[in-house]
């Protein structure tokens, strides 16, 4: 296992509010910390909330980053370039023919029954995109070769249209590259200074709408990702810092900034990764391998089923912001829920989310500009929230706005009796949409949402989390103390990970094993020299091999793992064909054994273990929980306001234990006990909240 160098350990998790610090000391202490997410450049609220820490620690930002080991950084800069379409100028190389792949979209629509739902805005217009003369066959014979004169008219014309990046999908170039890399070589004649994406480096997998979708998504956020990234790890070397800046990936994964720069689509959708994972470590220490992961931030709430301690990757439909990704992604839900979910009547009905006051303005009660009422807005109008030691007493709440937002915005034009019921609708709507969020990720595997416990973190989570499981029929949530902060903590606990995928089509009684064999050969060789960059030893890499299956005429692939770490001959492939079998079975109920599967793809999964920093213990106490009491409030529960006692989180100890009606106070979230709702602390750190 890797070893860190004494020193600090920094986990940062840029939201779509807040971005989000962890600092863990040499003495594995720990510190959160928020501070506001800068939408027009990401890296100004890093290097803010990193002088911050500093500040804590009570030395210069020089001085901690020369005694930080490891930063590990997650970002939705690749997310919100599509929610925003504010990419870069992209064209797209096609094979002749084949230009209009991305608007058939296999057909798919998100809304069946909506007749007037548009399509969505184009990454690269049909005016931007170009096919040329060239073909290979399914085995890379070449049929037609490249017109390399028709290649450069449409690159001169690309040329006028000021593109600034350029996506390359040629039919089998997956199988046999030559066509694609000819295209990079008089690409970079003819168009200096654009990023240039091939589809074999991106997706080398079939089918084709799939990899197209993928690499023109890469297309169009690479060059804001690696303009971010290069001028983010400029800036902390700058400040001393030394070592190799490392980036979650929605594989669950980490990898350093450099190779994520190569590929930044590997980005996308990674920002809710880390809070999975680290609910992974945590509820593994406490013993429950199988729950449901909830994160509620400022703008999203994102769900995630987790099974036997590992949550399921998504290989191939994985649609994000309207558009496909196919390469393997954490499956998380999003819904639009958070703190900063905008509260409006439309059409005389009350409507939360998806609409959000992001960062700037926020909410209302923030003071910052704010005009619509938010969820945030009507917690602190409940009694929930305590405007004196919000986000640690920094930032004092704006109670008579909110009240008179509220009134103004919902009661009156619903004609309620008080802004406090409507405060609770608002209150009601949001929780009932967090619920089908959770009833949908867990119909869709077939679980019922009362056999297992939710995860709540994030730092409106706590504040929810009770009144859902309750709706829901789950008897317990795990609340890490952490969790206000814990997707930037969960970035600690986990390991890299480089995911390689070939494509290879074949009946699997025609597969030729020395190919497969080879490719298994090639793509290892290929993750250990990412690894190396990064500066681990191949001893330190554990790879796994896994084979992407089908039955004949399924449109979609099975991932299934393979035994064992031996050369693929034909003991193994049996195996390979009998698991898929079963695979399939335990997921769509039936297996076809007298059908012959086909193998459409390969890959590794390679991960190394490196040393995560051990959570800080809860001491016990014999004492009640009286001991932590600060103080009482009035606070809304079923339809009236009750006397509330407050109490100091930092002052609770493993064994106490508090019941509701109670509110528990944390330097950066809240934890609101419902009356007959039970919360106990356990040594490892985590409120147990029993409904």
């Amino acid at each position: 296992m890797s070893t860190l160098a004494t020193g600090y350990r920094i986990g940062i998790d840029v939201g779509g509010t807040f971005t989000d610090l962890v600092l863990v000391r040499p003495d594995r202490s720990l510190s959160l910390d928020k501070t506001s997410t800068t939408p027009e450049d990401q890296s100004i609220g890093v290097i803010n909330g990193l002088e911050r820490l500093a500040r804590h620690e009570g030395i210069s930002l020089p001085a901690l980053l020369r005694a930080t080991a490891r930063i590990v950084h997650g970002t939705t800069t690749a997310d919100n370039t599509i929610i925003q379409m504010n990419g870069a100028c992209t064209a797209l190389i096609t094979s002749d023919g084949h230009r209009d792949e991305i608007e058939l979209r296999r057909g798919f629509k998100e809304s069946i029954w909506d007749p007037a739902l548009p399509p969505p805005p184009p990454i690269a217009p049909r005016r931007q995109r170009y096919g040329v003369p060239e073909r290979l066959d399914f085995e890379g014979r070449v049929l037609v070769p490249l017109d390399e004169d028709a290649l450069r008219r449409a690159l001169q014309r690309i040329r006028k249209q000021k593109v600034e990046s350029l996506a390359v999908v040629l039919l089998f170039s997956f199988v046999d590259a030559t066509h694609e890399r000819r295209v990079r070589e008089i690409a970079a004649e003819e168009l200096p200074g654009v990023d240039i994406s091939l589809s074999h480096e991106i997706l080398p997998k079939a089918p084709e709408f799939e990899r197209t979708s993928t690499t023109l998504v890469n297309a169009y956020v690479a060059p804001r990702i690696k303009r971010y990234l290069g001028n983010l790890e400029k800036e902390l070397a700058r400040n001393g810092y030394a070592h190799r800046l490392l980036m979650i990936q929605s594989t669950g994964g980490l990898m350093t900034a450099g190779w994520v720069a190569e590929r930044p689509i590997t980005v996308l959708g990674s920002g809710p990764a880390g809070g999975v994972m680290g609910a992974i470590h945590v509820a593994g220490a406490a013993g429950i391998k199988d729950f449901i992961s909830v994160d509620m931030g400022g703008t999203s709430y994102d769900v995630c089923l987790v099974r036997k301690g590992q949550a399921e990757i998504g290989s191939s439909w994985n649609w994000h912001h309207r558009y496909l990704v196919g390469l393997p992604m954490v499956a998380v839900q999003s819904a639009g829920a958070g703190g900063g979910s905008i509260a409006e009547v439309i059409g005389g009905a009350l409507q939360v989310g998806p609409a959000s006051a992001g960062a700037d303005p926020g909410p209302i009660c923030y003071r910052r500009g704010g005009q619509k009422p938010t969820v945030t807005d009507a917690n602190l109008v409940l009694g929930y929230l305590d405007p004196q030691t919000f986000y640690g007493g920094e930032l004092k709440l704006d109670l008579a706005g909110a009240t008179h937002a509220i009134d103004k915005s919902i009661r009156e034009p619903l004609g309620m009796a008080s802004v406090e019921d409507a405060a609770w609708a608002i209150y009601r709507i949001v929780n009932s949409n967090m619920s089908n969020a959770i009833r949908r990720v867990s119909a869709l595997r077939g679980v019922d949402p009362r056999e297992l416990p939710l995860v709540a973190f994030g730092g409106n989570g706590p504040v929810h989390a009770g009144v859902q499981a309750a709706d829901l029929g789950i008897r317990e949530v795990l609340i890490p103390r952490s969790a206000p902060a814990f997707s930037a903590l969960g970035l600690l606990l986990t390991d890299p990970k480089v995911v390689e995928m070939r494509s290879i089509i074949a009946r699997t009684d025609q597969v030729d094993l020395a190919r497969v064999e080879r490719l298994f050969g090639e793509m290892k060789r290929s993750a250990l020299a990412a690894f190396e960059t990064a500066g681990f030893r191949a001893r330190e890499v554990r790879a796994k091999r896994i084979a992407y299956l089908c039955y004949p005429g399924q449109t979609f692939d099975m991932k299934i793992e393979l035994d064992g770490d031996g050369a693929f001959g034909q003991r193994a492939l049996e195996a390979l064909v009998g698991s898929f079998h079963h695979e399939h079975e335990v997921l769509h109920s039936y297996a076809s054994r007298d059908q012959i599967p086909i193998l459409r793809g390969v890959g590794i999964e390679a991960t190394a273990d490196v040393a995560k920093p051990e959570l800080p213990r809860t001491p016990s106490s014999r004492r009640d929980s009286s001991s932590a009491l600060s103080g009482e409030r009035q606070a809304f529960f079923d339809g009236r306001f009750m006397r509330t006692p407050i109490y100091d989180g930092s002052k609770l100890r493993a064994r106490h234990e508090i019941k509701g009606p109670a509110i528990v106070q944390e330097p950066l979230t809240t934890i609101v006990v419902h009356p007959g709702h039970r919360l106990r602390l356990d040594p490892l750190g985590n409120f147990h909240l029993h409904t």
